[in-house]
């Protein structure tokens, strides 16, 4: 990846917010590589800034968004999901969470941030581009839509997803960017659990298998419960699948184990 800019020397904020990011992965775990604290520390800057222009999250500041999006977007690379050099795409990336934050702690993923807002695509283009993420990219497309491009379905390694959608939406928009013997990772709280029957039904449909619940580590807030909702890709997604957008919100698969 590339140099943070020269003239972006981080002040004593930037600093403290570098080394409490750094706390909070070593709590979780992870050895950050060289300058990923810094990285997401200035990351945070224009978060801030551009969140004055656009809803990008409910509460900028960083106090909250330190385990609410930064810790908990990287919590789940304690489980060993995301093997070296996989191909990860962050469906609805809204904000850049989890896929900049991945990015940055696994230089060796290839993140591609998928996002149906204009406006945010905008943002995430100028922050990879601030903090010289050279193995990130952004597309600028509804997730029905691009999962139909040749050069999208079933080519990514590892499909995630963070606080979208209800599982068996979640797999229609994910599963067809997965390929067979991938997997897609959902980021999710503990009522996940109650939609798990329904996903399933979801996945079969999909060429998925039984969608599996795994606890997140997650020491900086234990009391907050976690989890990556984690399927397995078994078989090709028929071409029917994604349908058309807004359907897979509107009428989700799986209720009646059926399309």
């Amino acid at each position: 990846m590339g140099q943070i800019l020269a003239d972006q020397v981080p002040g004593p904020a930037a600093v403290s917010r570098a080394q409490a990011l750094s706390q909070r992965a070593q709590m979780l775990g992870l050895d950050l590589p060289p300058q990923a604290a810094q990285r997401l520390a200035r990351f945070h800057e224009l978060l801030a800034r551009g969140n004055e222009r656009m809803n990008l999250v409910g509460n900028a500041e960083f106090e909250d968004a330190l385990d609410r999006h930064y810790a908990d977007s990287l919590a789940p690379l304690a489980l060993g999901l995301f093997a070296p050099g996989a191909r990860v795409i962050d469906v609805g990336s809204g904000a850049g969470f989890p896929g900049i934050p991945l990015a940055v702690a696994r230089p060796d993923l290839q993140v591609t941030l998928l996002d149906a807002l204009q406006k945010r695509v905008v943002f995430l283009q100028e922050a990879a581009q601030a903090l010289g993420l050279d193995n990130v990219r952004v597309l600028h497309a509804r997730a029905e839509d691009a999962a139909r491009l040749e050069d999208q379905r079933e080519r990514y390694d590892v499909a995630v997803s963070r606080a979208v959608a209800s599982l068996p939406v979640l797999m229609e928009l994910m599963l067809p960017f997965v390929r067979v013997g991938g997997q897609a990772v959902c980021y999710k709280g503990p009522a996940a659990r109650g939609e798990l029957a329904a996903a399933a039904g979801a996945a079969r449909l999909l060429g998925g298998g039984a969608p599996r619940a795994l606890a997140v580590p997650f020491p900086c807030r234990p009391d907050w419960e976690r989890l990556a909702v984690v399927c397995l890709k078994a078989e090709k997604t028929v071409r029917q699948y994604p349908r058309k957008a807004g359907m897979p919100a509107r009428s989700p698969l799986g209720q009646n184990d059926k399309p």
